[in-house]
């Protein structure tokens, strides 16, 4: 039996040799669920959700419509006792990753290639941006601060404004260049500056 321990490592492996350039981010908070995985290309962001053999479909409704609203492709990764119903459980466009021991290792198969969401939400995709990334997205698009707006204000703003085309890049560059290290020191300028009326 394969426990979702088991998989990540060497499922991230099998994603960056099947996909290239990819960044991993895990355990996203994403409305009421938590992403498992969301992996960065240079022109889209995918939702993972790992369903290892332990696991039950309890939650996987709810998810599936969370997952559905933040990503512009999704995958399911699944244990071999899963294999067999899965489609049944996750909507037509959701990819499904098979996982099982071979030979001692863990060995992955694409059951079925993952194919662009139609319901994903644009307000919610860029939600996913902490404040100082979408303000590098104002700033590349020379847009105002709007500083002392809320997020969502602001979020609004650049959906009004920036073609879809673009900010398929440009959300991915910032998620590229997302530094965990970096962030609170970034906030906090950002927050510094916002009470200045910078």
């Amino acid at each position: 039996m394969l426990y979702d321990k088991d998989i990540r490592e060497p499922l991230f492996d099998f994603l960056e040799e099947k996909y290239g350039k990819i960044r991993i981010i895990e355990e996203k908070q994403m409305g009421k669920s938590r992403a498992d995985v969301v992996m960065v290309m240079p022109l889209a962001v995918y939702g993972i959700e790992i369903k290892s053999d332990a696991d039950t479909y309890t939650r996987l409704k709810r998810q599936v419509k969370d997952y559905d609203q933040y990503f512009d492709y999704n995958y399911i990764v699944v244990g071999t006792s899963h294999a067999m119903h899965i489609e049944e459980h996750v909507p037509e466009w959701w990819g499904i990753i098979t996982v099982e021991i071979e030979d001692g290792r863990v060995d992955f198969y694409v059951l079925r290639k993952a194919k662009e969401n139609p319901k994903v939400n644009w307000k919610k995709k860029l939600s996913i941006l902490w404040r100082p990334e979408l303000a590098h997205i104002q700033e590349l698009n020379q847009m105002p601060k709007y500083r002392q707006k809320s997020k969502d204000f602001v979020i609004d703003k650049i959906l009004m404004k920036v073609s879809k085309a673009d900010l398929y890049q440009q959300i991915s560059e910032e998620l590229f260049e997302r530094d965990y290290n970096e962030i609170e020191k970034q906030i906090k300028e950002y927050r510094r500056k916002k009470g200045e009326g910078l």
